[in-house]
């Protein structure tokens, strides 16, 4: 059986990885496994309310207790698209399993990339070249303020990020900048995201400001989101999710500023929702700690998400149904400081969902995006295993 839920709460904890992806080796990641790392560098994590929702069941990790009587349902995703990125991530969640990676840049962008956009925008650039993007503006930031080129360089990942500094370039140039650089990289050069990274301060003791903006392709398909749209319920963006998308399948959105925001967001978002799906994506965990290699910090924001998840779950109506899981690792104990391929974990939880129920490990992340339109009781494409009957006795 499968009750129709009012709303459908989806938390991606980003980057929270558990290790033990199958094809890891494929993608230089094996070994890596976020969770349990952070857990052995830290000496254990306390995370009393997602052991309790079964997240020792379904990874080991020092502090972490695989309790007898889960209070929601449990267990693992395994990525089937070739990527390990946020966007390839999200996609697969809501039902886009991608053919073809995202193009990858190691090396810089060629020459004719490059000299495409900087003839488009008016001025050379600095950079090109894969970099940190703290590393990046501490290096080249003085000489982009006395020049005003801006800073161009990509990751581990397919982004094309344009740093600049506020007073140099204002803001709306440097997202025009972004929308020239997103309408240029098409066919083979076909990045997933373009990012805004404006900062301020100056030399010695730069930092990024809360202004970023991320310009993704759009999905080659339609979503679960789509799907939700069309049939008139909602689909309520938290953080950069409506980025992610472009837009598309998303009736309104809440940009966050932290975790901390974003977890208010979605309190919020959950008591105004008619009918549909809150996704929210909390991004901190990536953005702050992983790219930054600081497993301390990481286990910090996990521990302060653990201590407001009961606000969350006392958020919810009769019906509603709350999903947390992740998009991809991103292991702070390696050397790399770039996403990791790796299994996510899977939790739910609601006032009328099981208890102690082992979901398994599902062999895609879109098991996800049917799920969801299986417990919102809506026609839908998307593939893979539904486990929303499994959700109830």
């Amino acid at each position: 059986m499968t009750a129709s839920a009012r709303a459908v709460i989806l938390i991606v904890l980003d980057s929270v990885g558990i290790g033990d992806a199958p094809d890891a080796a494929d993608f230089g990641d094996e070994g890596s496994a976020t969770l349990p790392h952070i857990a052995e560098a830290v000496g254990g994590l306390d995370l009393p309310n997602l052991e309790a929702l079964g997240l020792g069941r379904v990874v080991a990790a020092a502090g972490i207790e695989p309790v007898d009587e889960p209070r929601g349902c449990f267990g693992a995703m395994v990525e089937r698209s070739p990527g390990k990125d946020t966007t390839t991530g999200h996609w697969e969640i809501s039902g886009v399993i991608l053919e073809r990676p995202f193009p990858l840049y190691p090396d810089g962008f060629p020459r004719a990339v490059i000299e495409g956009f900087e003839k488009e925008i008016g001025r050379p650039s600095l950079g090109n070249c894969a970099a940190s993007g703290t590393a990046i503006i501490e290096q080249l930031g003085s000489e982009h303020m006395e020049t005003g080129k801006p800073i161009v360089y990509t990751s581990g990942d397919s982004v094309f990020q344009i740093a600049a500094h506020i007073d140099i370039v204002p803001l709306q140039e440097l997202y025009r900048y972004c929308e020239i650089a997103r309408r240029r990289l098409r066919g083979e050069h076909e990045v997933g995201r373009v990012i805004a990274r404006p900062f301020k301060g100056v030399p010695g003791s730069f930092k990024r400001t809360i202004d970023r903006h991320d310009y993704s392709v759009l999905p080659p398909r339609d979503t679960v989101l789509d799907e939700i749209v069309a049939v008139g319920l909602e689909v309520r963006g938290v953080g950069k999710v409506a980025d992610i998308f472009g837009g598309r399948g998303i009736s309104s959105s809440r940009p966050t500023r932290s975790n901390d925001d974003g977890i208010e967001a979605v309190i919020e978002e959950t008591n105004a929702v008619d009918k549909g799906l809150v996704f929210a994506n909390l991004v901190d965990f990536d953005q702050s700690y992983g790219h930054r290699n600081d497993p301390e910090g990481y286990a910090g924001a996990l521990v302060a998400f653990d201590a407001r998840l009961p606000e969350l779950t006392e958020a919810l109506r009769p019906s509603d149904v709350m999903i947390i899981t992740a998009d991809h690792g991103n292991d702070p104990t390696t050397p790399s400081t770039d996403h990791s391929r790796e299994r996510v974990p899977l939790l739910v939880c609601g006032p009328g969902v099981a208890r102690g129920r082992d979901l398994g490990v599902r062999g895609s992340f879109t098991d996800c995006g049917i799920t969801i339109a299986k417990l919102l009781d809506i026609p839908t494409s998307v593939p893979g295993a539904s486990f929303a009957s499994l959700l109830y006795a």
